[in-house]
């Protein structure tokens, strides 16, 4: 349901271009573009934001960094062999897998790199521009779908903070679908306000978390006591490497605790453990355990159990928070846009983290769009109008304006005044 408004090309630059999302994003938006598959899990192809002045799926261009050179096109044949991809698919939309993959240019910084953060931004910084520029593209979004990285210390950048600065000196709005650091560096606090960009953040909800801000206020509007809240992450590939550090780990289940403290007004016992198991591929397996209390104090247990893709999870959201961020920048929107915090683990501002209030808030986002879309539409018929119609619209108001002082010159005469 993308709008009809025409529109002119727009780019999504992936950090992290060549991983199993950003590939899983590249190959599906350009299935879906082309009818091959529905846009099943993208909230922004459902009724809530028709005619909102959404970029279509064809208009994106995709580009991006990555530390590693394995190309899109093989990437996405592996993918495929796993079933993370359809059977096909990557044979289906080569051109566009290897025009994106066209599009990526190396990230960093990499061992043994000896410039300075100044010199690794001013380069992210010229990749990013040279993108937009030569594409002919009106605008770029940056979204981080690169590893988890552990919790930044000290005064120095990590990498994601060093392409979220390069994002706001290009003059981008940013996303961060990772619980890495990103914009959320104290450094960069300053530059986030003055860029007057919108951004957005942070940590993608896709499985767990998405269950836990649904049924923690399930428990809290019930009135029932929950003792404890424990849970395990089995999963492989890429994220779960990079999840087998620890301090990455903690940085990822951050976003799980605050759920949960949010919504039932306390943090129960019980923690999260996240194992890797390369075997599983990009296949992940999330367990929960709740121990709760109900009347009379009498004991009682609920156990879920979440199956699921992480990539395939993912990649609807990545392209609905692009196309909403995208949007956002165009409408003048700046800072954070709390309103899609139902996407996040960890929503920037002063957001809500029940699911119901999240949707909530987004609805009325889109409705705000929405409206944006109309006011667009009749400035443009205005500027299309050919003048003589102006011109008789012009007359004609004129017209109904004499109309009413000479009627309200009649009224005051009979009146005597």
């Amino acid at each position: 349901m993308s709008a009809s408004l025409p529109r002119n090309r727009m780019g999504i630059w992936l950090i992290g271009a060549r991983g199993s999302v950003a590939t899983t994003v590249v190959a599906g938006c350009a299935a879906v573009a082309a009818g091959l598959h529905p846009p099943t899990g993208m909230v922004t192809e459902t009724p809530l934001f028709a005619d909102c002045g959404l970029p279509p799926l064809a208009s994106l261009v995709f580009g991006g960094h990555d530390v590693t050179g394995c190309p899109l096109p093989k990437r996405a044949e592996q993918l495929a062999a796993g079933g993370v991809l359809p059977h096909g698919l990557p044979a289906a939309v080569p051109g566009e897998l290897a025009a994106a993959d066209a599009e990526i240019r190396p990230g960093g910084p990499a061992p043994g790199d000896t410039r300075d953060a100044t010199e690794v931004i001013a380069a992210f910084t010229a990749d990013i521009s040279d993108f937009v520029r030569r594409n002919g593209l009106a605008r770029a979004v940056v979204v981080n779908v690169a590893s988890t990285e552990p919790v930044a210390t000290g005064d120095a950048l990590p990498p994601s903070s060093l392409y979220a600065a390069a994002a706001l000196r290009a003059g981008c709005p940013y996303v961060n679908f990772t619980p890495s650091t990103g914009l959320h560096h104290p450094a960069l606090a300053e530059a986030a306000e003055e860029s007057g960009l919108p951004y957005a953040g942070r940590d993608g909800k896709t499985g767990q978390t998405l269950l836990r801000s649904v049924l923690g206020p399930m428990f809290a509007q019930r009135a029932l006591a929950v003792r404890a809240w424990s849970g395990t992450n089995l999963l492989g590939g890429g994220d779960g490497a990079a999840l087998a550090d620890p301090a990455a780990a903690a940085a990822k289940n951050a976003g799980k605790e605050r759920v949960l403290a949010d919504t039932l007004g306390g943090t129960p016992q019980g923690e999260v453990h996240i194992d890797d198991v390369p075997a599983l591929g990009d296949w992940k397996t999330a367990w929960d355990h709740v121990a709760f209390d109900g009347f009379l104090g009498t004991r009682m247990i609920l156990q879920t159990v979440w199956q699921g893709c992480d990539s395939a999870l993912a990649a609807p959201l990545v392209l609905d928070l692009a196309r909403l961020t995208l949007r956002a920048h165009e409408r003048g929107h700046s800072g954070p846009l709390t309103d899609l915090a139902f996407y996040f683990k960890d929503p920037l501002g002063d957001a809500p983290s029940a699911l119901g209030d999240q949707y909530t808030a987004l609805t009325g986002f889109a409705q705000r769009l929405r409206e944006g879309a109309r006011d667009a539409e009749d400035a443009e018929a205005v500027a299309a109008a050919p003048d003589t119609e102006v011109a008789a619209a012009t007359s004609d108001t004129a017209a109904a304006a004499v109309m009413a002082n000479t009627a309200d010159a009649a009224d005051a005469e009979a009146q005597g005044c």
